[in-house]
This record gives C-alpha cells, sequence and structure tokens, in this order.
C-alpha cells in the first residue's frame, strides 16, 4: 500500500477537495492537453540539501527506482492512445543514479520525444557523462539538461548542499555546456535579494564561465519559490483565478503527468505534477488514460509554487 501522506496541522484546512475552509469553492485545473509527461526515477540521491521539497537523501527510497519496462508502458500508450505528448521529463531524487536511466532516456528519445533531464550535475551524472554523450551525438537538440545551481555564489549553494557541492557541480555544468548541450539552470528564490538581483548575479557567473545561458530568460534560468508544507498556505478558490488574473490553463498540471514508483506498491501510479510524489490521495491512477482528471488545488504547494508562484517545473 502507498505510504500515508504526512499532514502538518497548518495545511489540514486544505483536506477538502471541493470546499475551503471560509466556505469558497476550491480552484480546479483541468488537463487540457498532456504535452509532458513526467517521470521520477526515484527519490534517492546522492546528497541532503536544505530545503528540498522531495526531501532526497541517499537513504530515502519511499519512490523506487522505476524501470525501463515500466517506463515503456507508458510510452506505448502515449503511442496506441495517440496521446499530444511532446517532451519526455526526468526528475528525481538524481536520475542518474537509476542504473537504468539511460536505456530511458534512450527510448524516448528513439520515439521522437524532446527530453528533459533535472539533474544536481554532480558525480552521478558524471559516472555517466560518456553514454550522456553517446546519446547527445545522435539526438543532438533533443537533449535538455536542467542543473540545479542554488545560488550564483559557492557560499550560498553549499549552504544548502553542502561543503564541495559547487565544484562538483560546477565540473559537471562547464562539461555539459562545453559538449553543445542544451542547457538551462534552475536556482532558488530564498535569499534577502529580489529577482532583478539574482537574475543579474546569475548573468554574471555565466558570463564568467562561458556557459550558453541567458539569466534574463525565465525558461532557461528558472528561480523557484521556497517550499514548505509546514507553513501556513493560503487557499485558492475559484474567485482567486479573476482576483489574481491568473488563467487556471497556464498550471503545470493544466499540460502535464507524473509517474512515480512508490517503494510498496506493485505497479507506477501517475500524478498531477512533479511536486505531489507521496501523497496517495493525489493519484490520478495506473494509466494516462484515466488520469485526465480535474486537480483540485487542495496541496500548500499548489497555491505557494504555481498560482502565487508563478513557478513550473517544465521547460517552458
Amino acid at each position: 500500500m502507498p505510504q500515508a501522506e504526512r499532514s502538518p496541522p497548518q495545511t489540514r484546512k486544505l483536506r477538502a477537495p471541493d470546499i475551503g475552509a471560509k466556505g469558497g469553492k476550491r480552484a480546479f485545473v483541468t488537463l487540457t492537453r498532456l504535452k509532458t509527461l513526467w517521470f521520477n526515477t526515484g527519490s534517492l540521491c546522492n546528497i541532503s540539501c536544505r530545503g528540498c521539497y522531495m526531501e532526497s537523501t541517499p537513504k530515502n527510497d519511499r519512490l523506487a527506482y522505476i524501470t525501463a519496462d515500466e517506463v515503456v508502458k507508458f510510452l506505448d500508450e502515449i503511442a496506441g492512445e495517440g496521446l499530444p505528448v511532446e517532451e519526455i521529463a526526468f526528475t528525481g531524487g538524481e536520475p542518474f543514479m537509476n542504473p537504468e536511466f539511460i536505456p530511458m532516456l534512450k527510448e524516448s528519445l528513439k520515439r521522437g520525444f524532446r527530453v528533459l533531464i533535472l539533474t544536481n550535475a554532480m558525480q552521478p551524472m558524471w559516472n555517466r557523462r560518456r553514454a550522456l554523450l553517446a546519446l547527445k551525438r545522435r539526438y543532438g537538440d533533443h537533449i535538455t539538461v536542467r542543473a540545479s545551481i542554488d545560488h550564483y555564489t559557492p557560499q550560498k549553494h553549499e549552504s544548502l548542499r553542502g561543503g564541495g557541492a559547487w565544484d562538483s557541480m560546477m565540473k559537471g555544468v562547464v562539461w555539459l555546456a562545453g559538449n553543445g548541450f542544451n542547457l538551462t539552470v534552475a536556482g532558488r528564490n530564498r535569499w534577502d535579494e529580489d529577482e532583478a538581483q539574482a537574475r543579474q548575479g546569475f548573468a554574471g557567473l555565466f558570463a564568467g564561465l562561458s556557459l550558453p545561458v541567458d539569466a534574463s530568460d525565465p525558461a532557461m534560468l528558472t528561480l523557484f519559490p521556497e517550499l514548505d508544507e509546514s507553513a501556513g498556505a493560503p487557499q485558492i478558490t475559484m474567485a482567486c483565478w479573476g482576483i489574481l488574473g491568473v488563467q487556471p490553463e497556464s498550471m503545470m498540471c493544466a499540460a502535464s503527468r507524473m509517474v512515480v514508483k512508490r517503494k510498496e506498491s506493485p505497479a507506477p501510479a501517475v500524478t498531477p505534477c512533479t511536486l505531489l510524489p507521496y501523497g496517495a490521495r493525489f493519484e490520478l491512477g495506473l494509466d494516462l488514460s484515466g488520469a485526465a482528471k480535474t486537480v483540485k488545488l487542495n496541496h500548500p504547494h499548489c497555491a505557494k509554487f504555481c498560482v502565487l508562484g508563478g513557478a513550473s517545473c517544465g521547460a517552458g
């Protein structure tokens, strides 16, 4: 059985799927077009980061390694159902730790999909760089790698990822750029600086390293808001769309789904997005055909990250 979702007291008001704590109708998002299918390769990571929304560590195996055969099953469903998927994206944990990750990439690319890889660009990627480069030489611009650089200074980056993380990450990032990979960067918005200052700082870093990343382009440098399920979360009702001037069609779950494999589950399950990997109540089914359900925005991340934070894990 899937592990029960942990629910901090501050977020219990979000439990009711249809009605908010003050009686307003809970906002929801309809799947308009399945453009991106995400696979969580497993929750294990080579490092433990402060503030990781996935709680990924070298010991957290709540999400098991998904297998290449399980990925193929979903790719076959896309083909068989004629689903309009354009992009296959991989996240973790650290995807390069999954022993079957390269075959997953190869199969996705062979079928003509664009592929997006989220990685910390550290030792696990470095260990498999030759296989990754072979795919790059064959499939070229169909591969995009998004590297996590939390801050443009080593000190603040390592304050979250630990000593030695900067040099290990930089070795990987410079290698990716030097070999012509489509490279984007994910940073974090947690320090005492506004977005303009952060982008200016990253621009200096990219220029100094001759990285082909435009820090002014949100699709190339994504600055993620902080995620904390234990903190108070605003509720998003249907009235909020008009008040905030936000369209439900712009939400990540309007165009994407994610496949996860929980440790004790016999088969992978489909969830709305990359931010909801553990909560069994957010499962949408075991296949893509059954996952075209509306998504009720009753999780703290829905408000903080997507609706109010304006962020998305997608490539752009």
